[in-house]
């Protein structure tokens, strides 16, 4: 009987602790539009035409976590990148991907 309560309570401890920790779009966007992403990726995830810079708009929310914090941690190289998501916490990092993932990649 202990163990049965013991295994609900981690189970219901650990619905709270991944509910509190759910990434918020509306977040990443205000984390973008003070960070400056906007600049090269676009106000709406789409990059200008004619520049090299990808597009985020739509993209796959893991991903953007993958691609940001291998930046954040440079094993992915991209001098810019890397200064801009350096001082990204994970929950900074998981905010913008759900808000870029949410943005409609068709204008």
């Amino acid at each position: 009987m202990h163990k049965q309560i013991l295994i609900l309570t981690i189970l219901i401890c650990l619905g709270h602790v991944s509910a509190s920790f759910a990434a918020d779009p509306k977040i990443g966007a205000q984390i973008s539009k003070t960070k400056g992403c906007a600049g090269c990726h676009g106000a709406q995830g789409i990059s200008a035409e004619g520049t090299s810079y990808p597009n985020l708009a739509g993209q796959k929310e893991a991903y953007l976590v993958k691609a940001l914090k291998a930046y954040r941690d440079k094993t992915r190289q991209a001098p810019l990148m890397n200064g801009m998501a350096a001082g990204f916490s994970d929950e900074d990092i998981a905010n913008l991907a759900a808000y870029y993932a949410s943005l409609n990649p068709c204008p």
